[in-house]
């Protein structure tokens, strides 16, 4: 009972990283699973079952916030799905392990362009006139959704990150419509697991206990999403992509754990003392604007 309580915590905890930030669910919630010695497949599956309910209840609220861009969240889902499915039957047998320190690499240098773009360029993005094209979104869709399965997370990193890098839609809507398409992705890739290991290889009461937590804290983060400022966001996202993969690239790299926490600890303080930066620089930046719009209106 005690466990299922903690698990219901770290649902809570990680659907409210996941719905401010858009991303985080999968990978906190596998890496708690793997932790009590739950088979990587098998975490993976309660974590995708879970996040059928956590995505449903997290899209209805940024639907509700109009934090969705529904024509991107139509182009992604379908890819998102496919590639979920082949992840979780097809794709299950391959090694994850060696593939994941390159998407890491990948996805790092993705975060660092969005820290610098929002933290230091303050928020401003190339002036495009449209929004992400499909053939940018399907590709993604399917790779995402792929990793989301295979490392029982990979879909909130690889959208959110390159959506943010795109400059093509705000950070809010970029959250929402990732949180959104992820109840496809969900199911998709439960679709593949209940194949690949029938019911019997699923622990429900894991999943159970994930969503109970992740529904209550789903509307409260869609809320956060519409109420922060784009940059704040930005940096927020960007300092979490950071710190996820420079872990990940130090362990595949066989640095001892003592010296990943050492730098995991500087780069939250960094990414932490970044965020209150921010926020004190937006609010600035709003008293200022607001102090000029009552000298041109006097």
């Amino acid at each position: 009972m005690r466990k299922l309580l903690v698990l219901g915590f770290v649902g809570l905890l990680a659907q409210l990283i996941d719905g401010s930030l858009g991303m985080g669910y999968g990978v906190t919630s596998s890496t708690l699973l793997l932790a009590v010695g739950v088979a990587p497949a098998a975490a993976s599956a309660a974590v995708h079952f879970s996040e059928i309910g956590t995505s449903l209840v997290s899209g209805i609220s940024h639907h509700k916030l109009g934090n969705v861009d529904w024509r991107t969240v139509s182009i992604l889902a379908v890819p998102g799905f496919i590639g979920a499915f082949a992840g979780a039957t097809f794709l299950a047998g391959l090694d994850g392990a060696t593939a994941k320190p390159w998407v890491a690499g990948l996805l790092l240098a993705l975060g660092v362009y969005v820290i610098w773009r929002f933290l230091v360029l303050g928020g401003a993005r190339p002036q495009l006139k449209s929004r992400p094209s499909a053939w940018f979104l399907a590709p993604m869709g399917v790779f995402g959704g792929a990793l989301d399965a295979i490392g029982g997370g990979g879909w909130g990193p690889v959208g959110t990150t390159s959506l943010l890098s795109s400059g093509r839609l705000e950070p809010r809507k970029v959250i929402g419509s990732i949180d959104t398409s992820e109840f496809v992705v969900a199911v998709g890739g439960s679709l593949g697991f209940i194949l690949a290991l029938g019911s019997q290889g699923i622990d429900w009461h894991y999943a159970g206990a994930l969503l109970a937590g992740g529904v209550i804290a789903a509307p409260f983060a869609a809320w956060l999403v519409s109420k922060l400022s784009g940059r704040v966001l930005g940096v927020g996202a960007g300092g979490l992509i950071i710190l996820t993969n420079s872990k990940t690239i130090l362990e595949s790299l066989g640095v001892s754990g003592s010296s990943v926490a050492l730098v995991a600890a500087a780069l939250a303080v960094l990414w932490i003392s970044g965020i209150v930066w921010t926020v004190r620089q937006d609010r600035f930046d709003r008293a200022l604007a607001a102090m000029e719009k009552d000298l041109v209106s006097a």
